[in-house]
């Protein structure tokens, strides 16, 4: 009787799964992790998307993510880490669902300007033009630099705050706002010349 007691093993822990993930990276641990976890995530989703299909595909795309995200990070607490991933996930794709939106009537705008005279600057004032080229050289930059410089700059988040909303390492972090600042500066230098 004791010998099937000792012989019976209980589950791994959400934190000795992602231990051994990274240690084999054998799927069935990351699958096992959704398992466990798939309802806290879509209901996570659900509180910020509030739409149940577009949850789902949240849900699933995080999962995805976490291949990747597990070999990135230190996890000590998986379900809060989690948690939290699946938060910044979705104010992700919240926040890109706006840029598409200004998007559009941005390029609507573009569209309007370009039928005006050659010369449809120089009606405007000068800080129009430059909130205008900043947002437009905002664009031009990648997912990693745009997402930093606007975190940083427009929203006045700290280098940690913004590590923890995107999952970057605070070093990641400085580097995208320094590069994303200096592709900024030199777009704004091309195009206000002209």
């Amino acid at each position: 009787m004791f010998l099937k007691l000792f012989a019976r093993q209980k589950d791994p822990t959400d934190l000795e799964l992602v231990h051994q993930f990274k240690k084999s990276g054998d799927a069935a641990c990351v699958g096992e992790l959704f398992e466990r976890h798939t309802e806290m995530v879509y209901l996570v989703c659900l509180k910020y998307l509030k739409d149940e299909e577009e949850s789902k595909d949240a849900t699933m795309q995080i999962f995805e993510t976490l291949f990747t995200a597990l070999q990135k990070h230190e996890v000590t607490t998986f379900k809060s880490w989690l948690h939290t991933l699946a938060k910044n996930h979705c104010l992700m794709l919240l926040r890109a669902d706006k840029k598409k939106k200004f998007s559009s009537f941005d390029d609507q705008t573009s569209a309007s300007l370009e039928k005006s005279s050659a010369h449809a600057y120089e009606d405007q004032p000068e800080p129009e033009l430059e909130v205008q080229l900043l947002a437009e050289g905002l664009q031009t930059l990648n997912e990693e630099q745009r997402l930093c410089v606007e975190l940083f700059y427009l929203q006045k988040k700290s280098y940690k705050e913004i590590a923890d909303l995107t999952g970057y390492e605070v070093a990641k972090v400085k580097s995208h706002i320094q590069n994303g600042k200096r592709n900024l500066r030199i777009y704004l230098e091309r195009n206000y010349e002209q």
